[in-house]
């Protein structure tokens, strides 16, 4: 049986994860912002946020996307999450998705099951 989420990319830092998701349980058809998912954990608070996603570029060594929230830059090893107006950045580690916390998985579930 499939999945009813895949996570695609996964950075931790210090007091936050940052990660995206497909969604696998959406009726074909569906808007891609639907679908996809990006997720912002604040860690000391447990505070589960959807960012808001506006736009993406994309070269052979450097990644980058755009929220309503900030913006997102990352290679293979690392990123950078630079929050809006610069009021904060953070480094973070590319992890292997299949290192994701049970815990991790549990808050995913329950946001999923929001309307």
């Amino acid at each position: 049986m499939l999945s009813q989420y895949q996570i695609l990319f996964y950075f931790e830092g210090e007091g936050l994860v940052i990660l995206e998701l497909k969604r696998n349980d959406m009726p074909e058809g569906s808007d891609l912002s639907e679908i996809f998912h990006w997720l912002y954990l604040e860690k000391q608070s447990q505070s589960l946020i959807k960012l808001w996603f506006r736009s993406l570029d994309s070269s052979a060594d450097i990644e980058e996307r755009f929220f309503e929230q900030g913006y997102l830059k990352f290679n293979m090893r690392e990123a950078t999450f630079i929050e809006k107006y610069n009021s904060a950045q953070h480094k973070l580690i590319k992890h292997e998705v299949s290192v994701v916390s049970e815990e991790i998985h549990d808050m995913i579930k329950n946001y999923l099951k929001q309307p």
